[in-house]
């Protein structure tokens, strides 16, 4: 654990906002796809910690960077944390993504600020393409942040407002129709439905690797109390739950269970 002082705390967007904490020890050690667990200040009668996923970490300046989207009481609270203010933090927790590949070219998948969470993959590996979906152009984030790090940004929109009409798999599927032959590396995450559906689509398609990262609801952070299960496969045509906090959040697509 660590006490993280709020370096900023600003709006992104409508309800989405962006706040980095000075926190060097987790800044040394962040990967991509790995999250913290965060005991807000202030937030007097309520004790569970809130997960976040880690968009950025910066060893040279100590600081870790979220988003978050204002949701209910805990991040109302964290909203109206100023710059000073120190919460408590543990992390970095959880399994994250794998480095790309060299010979392959990085896509990444995301959903509404689920795209907070691949931020550290393109860092990584300048060059790419980001396949970002959303409800709203609203509810787009960062795609300056990609574009300024190489990345090609194709969007979808559910409401049209921004980029193709529809989800987000409709702009995996042309990416695949057009690129036959073509090495990618596969990374994800977003809201669970868009996870699932892309668990059915990339293995079919080739990718059993592709690695998503299952964020779900989390108590402990730690694995102590497996509230944060998800569904794997067995290897027996069945399934069995496995941790998102600790044996993910960032799990292969082969093995994530997409059946009822």
């Amino acid at each position: 654990m660590q006490n993280g002082e709020i370096i900023f705390n600003r709006e992104l967007n409508a309800g989405y906002f962006h706040v980095s904490f000075y926190a060097p020890e987790i800044a040394a050690k962040a990967r991509a796809g790995q999250f913290v667990h965060v005991k807000i200040a202030n937030l007097r009668d309520r004790i569970l910690r809130r997960p976040f996923s880690i968009e950025n970490a910066d060893p040279a300046t100590g600081a870790v960077d979220v988003v978050y989207k204002v949701v209910g009481e805990g991040t109302a609270v964290l909203a109206e944390c100023k710059s000073g203010t120190v919460c408590d933090l543990m992390g970095p927790l959880g399994n994250g993504f794998s480095d790309c590949p060299e010979d392959a070219t990085p896509v990444l998948i995301t959903g509404g600020y689920g795209v907070a969470a691949t931020r550290l993959c393109a860092s990584a590996r300048q060059g790419g393409i980001l396949l970002a979906g959303a409800r709203s152009a609203n509810d787009l984030l960062l795609l300056d942040d990609y574009r300024n790090l190489g990345y090609d940004v194709r969007v979808a929109t559910n409401d049209g407002s921004a980029g193709s009409k529809g989800f987000v798999t409709g702009l995996l599927d042309e990416l695949l129709k057009a690129n036959p032959g073509r090495k990618f590396a596969f990374r994800a995450c977003g809201p669970h439905p868009m996870l699932l559906a892309l668990a059915k689509i990339l293995p079919d398609a080739g990718y059993p690797e592709a690695e998503l990262s299952l964020d779900h609801l989390m108590c402990c952070g730690v694995g102590a109390c497996f509230a944060c299960v998800v569904k794997l496969n067995d290897g027996n045509g069945g399934w069995r739950f496995s941790r998102s906090c600790s044996e993910g959040p960032v799990f292969l697509a082969k093995d994530v269970y997409t059946g009822e």
